[in-house]
């Protein structure tokens, strides 16, 4: 697939679920296996560089006309798993989360009325016949939830520092076995210190979500465009599943003071990449 532009797309972050070839039925399992196989598949920027370019026309396009034949690939112990992108999916998901971020007139100006409830005639119709379907990516904007670090451990951390024209790298890859039961663990804790909230919220949706995949397939939390605009040294001291885990368990514990310290820490963090939002 062309890139539509060299400019690097920031911002936007990940949480991915590849499933090993066995989990998708044929023909669609023939499919990604002859993919797999390509050489020069698209990458992480070329996605969201497409799923951009389709707002430039007027009126503009928020959902593709057709879904993506494109995936992420990556191979665990020797067994290929893919991560489908389902572009037209997650376009008219994120179409209904937009009423929720923008004030009415800023969603006007971007996606006139008639444009939205279009594709949400289209969704409809699409749901009918495809109502199991679900995304294998989660996406954010300018900050990873604090539940998705739930999902991961501070020494499945990757960070490459990038060289060259190579960008920086940081994410953790996971069993989706050791996702799931870190959620249980976590919701258990989180349940008997709080009464609610949107941590326990995110998690058991996050919970639901992970539910539906192969018990084999693997987990990603990326911090994708982010690692552009947040400096070096705060990304190599970023250790948010860390404070997470330390949180969760000083709750365990009966810890309050240290949940609190923990909590402290990510607020902090978190708060000074939102600065940049403000900035730009």
């Amino acid at each position: 697939m062309p890139k539509v532009s060299s400019v690097v797309v920031p911002y936007t972050t990940y949480l991915r679920v590849y499933e090993p070839l066995a989990a998708f039925p044929e023909p669609e399992r023939g499919h990604w296996a002859r993919y797999a196989r390509t050489p020069d598949r698209p990458s992480y920027q070329d996605e969201l560089r497409s799923s951009l370019a389709d707002l430039l026309p007027t009126p503009p396009v928020p959902v593709p006309v057709h879904e993506s034949g494109d995936a992420f690939v990556i191979e665990v112990d020797g067994v290929v798993c893919v991560c489908p992108w389902r572009t037209r999916l997650r376009g008219w998901q994120a179409l209904g989360e937009l009423s929720e971020e923008l004030p009415g007139p800023v969603l006007d100006a971007v996606l006139p009325p008639l444009v939205r409830r279009q594709a949400a005639l289209d969704y409809e119709r699409w749901l009918e016949r495809n109502p199991d379907a679900r995304p294998w990516i989660r996406t954010s904007t300018w900050q990873v939830p604090l539940h998705w670090f739930i999902l991961v451990a501070d020494e499945e951390r990757d960070y490459d520092k990038g060289a060259g024209d190579e960008p920086p790298v940081l994410r953790y890859r996971t069993p989706m076995v050791q996702a799931r039961r870190r959620v249980a663990r976590a919701l258990k804790a989180l349940k008997d210190a709080l009464d609610e909230g949107p941590l326990i919220d995110g998690l058991l949706d996050v919970g639901r979500w992970l539910e539906e995949f192969h018990p084999r397939s693997l987990v990603e939390l990326d911090y994708g465009g982010l690692v552009h605009v947040v400096p070096a040294g705060d990304l190599d001291g970023d250790h948010s599943a860390a404070d997470v885990a330390a949180g969760i368990e000083a709750l365990r514990n009966g810890d309050g003071a240290a949940a609190g310290e923990a909590y402290g820490r990510l607020v902090e963090r978190w708060r000074a990449v939102r600065d940049r939002r403000s900035a730009n």
